[in-house]
């Protein structure tokens, strides 16, 4: 198995910036794709985005397109989002996500879980 620490949520203003960090630790971290969910209170869990196991590959959902970039290290075992323009529609919790299966990047279903990062944005 792998554990999923995430960091990096806090509360900032519409229109900043925010950069999340999942540090990985117990298996060969390049042997798993990686995702970011998030789940805001009263909704579902929504796929962000997703990186294959090289990084070669990205997903974002159309929400934030253009305005979020996921990236890993692999020598490091973490994987970041970059997130800019936010909005408050973009208040969640976030949460780093990771498999070993491959699957297509917009597939939604992960085995392994961290244990989410609050980021609230401010109108």
């Amino acid at each position: 198995q792998v554990q999923l620490v995430e960091s990096g949520g806090g509360l900032v203003q519409a229109g900043g910036s925010l950069r999340l960090s999942c540090a990985a630790s117990g298996r060969t971290f390049s042997n798993y794709g990686m995702a970011w969910f998030r789940q805001a209170p009263g909704k579902e869990r929504e796929l962000v985005g997703a990186i294959s196991r090289s990084g070669s590959s990205t997903y974002y959902a159309d929400s934030v397109k253009g305005r979020f970039t996921i990236s890993r290290d692999n020598a490091k075992n973490t994987v970041d989002l970059q997130m800019n323009s936010l909005k408050p529609e973009d208040t969640a919790v976030y949460y780093c996500a990771g498999r070993e299966i491959v699957r297509q990047l917009n597939d939604n279903r992960y085995d392994y879980w961290g244990q989410g990062t609050q980021v609230t944005i401010s109108s």
